[in-house]
């Protein structure tokens, strides 16, 4: 899927001279229709990567296969993706690597798993836990439109994870844990139960409450290293001769990385000296920083919440993706595939919708 002469299922970038991408599956016999014009399927397939090719109006694109960052961000979705940039510094704070056993939470609409099934390689296994199935189902499209193929090292669960991981994962067999949920502290028994000696949790979260509380929990758990948090903005470089600047937009806040590694059983963590403070946070202070009757969901957190309907339609998208990657030598229906505008937090393409 990823080298050799394009072939039919394969997704493919194509970038207009105004530097606009649209992303579009491959298929015999496809058309591929704009206002600008008709681009026939079959003129692409079998050609090398990095042509540039023109449809039937003259109108000239670049042809690229999509790099992972750029399929993410075109994929269908329920949920919001982790963004590239999240991603990049999950697998490397968690020190993901090939053959490692990793637990995931949160599975979204399968950015984060395509990243961590990357890391593990075809050694190692990702377990992905996911409450909605309908969110599964669009992580399942969505990755195996990417592989091409069902990933053999990769499970998803639907269930809750602090009542799903007791029961499938061995106690210490799990090397990396990464979550990405709203309230990650409710799973701390369980990722203490399951994680290895010396392995890595890493928490995505999006708001500075949400990284308070669950520092704290981590600290009065008392089995785990001191946490560290993280946060990465990224600014892209307007170049034009002499005139280079940064851009004008740029992808800031998207979320918080906290993470903490597991002690050995019967371990005390080391209380790590500190500078001296004119005033000690009270237990007043605690209390009215993170209340215990306060309810951390969607509506006060300030998060999307995603209709059925529109995951539905998302899962059966991307389910249509995944099917045409494994069946790439499939002819395209007569009739033209419609096209959907994809615009994810202000990055991303366009993107055909697949027959």
């Amino acid at each position: 899927m990823r080298k050799g002469p394009l072939q039919a299922g394969q997704r493919v970038q194509l970038t207009d001279r105004r530097g606009r991408p649209s992303t579009i599956t491959l298929q015999r016999g496809g058309e591929w229709h704009t206002h600008q014009g008709v681009l026939r399927h079959d003129t692409l397939i079998g050609q090398p990567e990095g042509i540039v090719v023109a449809n039937d109006a003259d109108h000239q694109y670049q042809v690229l296969r999509p790099l992972l960052n750029d399929y993410v961000l075109s994929m269908p979705r329920g949920a919001t993706v982790v963004y590239p940039k999240d991603s990049a510094q999950i697998v490397q704070i968690a020190d993901v690597f090939p053959g490692a056993h990793v637990v995931e939470a949160g599975v979204g609409s399968g950015a984060l798993s395509l990243s961590l099934l990357r890391a593990v390689g075809d050694q190692g296994t990702v377990h992905s836990y996911e409450r909605r199935e309908d969110f599964a189902e669009i992580a399942r499209g969505n990755v195996e439109g990417f592989f091409g193929q069902r990933h053999p090292g990769w499970q998803v669960h639907v269930g809750d994870m602090q009542e799903q991981v007791p029961r499938i994962e061995a106690p210490g067999s799990v090397d990396r844990v990464v979550l990405d949920m709203l309230a990650p502290w409710e799973c701390l028994d369980a990722v203490r139960r399951a994680l290895a000696p010396g392995g890595v949790w890493v928490s995505y979260v999006a708001t500075v409450t949400q990284l308070s509380r669950l520092a704290e929990a981590i600290r009065a758990s008392g089995v785990f290293t001191e946490p560290e948090a993280h946060e990465t903005m990224l600014r892209t470089w307007h170049l034009d001769g002499l005139a280079v600047r940064p851009d004008h937009r740029m992808v800031a806040h998207t979320g918080f990385l906290l993470s903490a590694r597991r002690l050995a059983d019967d371990q005390t963590p080391l209380q790590l000296k500190k500078r001296e403070k004119q005033s000690e946070v009270t237990a007043e202070d605690m209390a009215a920083w993170m209340p215990e009757d306060a309810v951390w969901d969607e509506h006060t957190l300030k998060r999307r919440t995603v209709t059925g309907r529109k995951a539905r339609k998302a899962a059966t998208h991307a389910r249509k993706i995944a099917d045409a990657a494994r069946e790439g030598d499939a002819v395209a229906p007569a009739e033209d595939a419609g096209r959907a505008d994809h615009d994810p937090q202000g990055g991303g393409g366009r993107e055909e919708q697949t027959p």
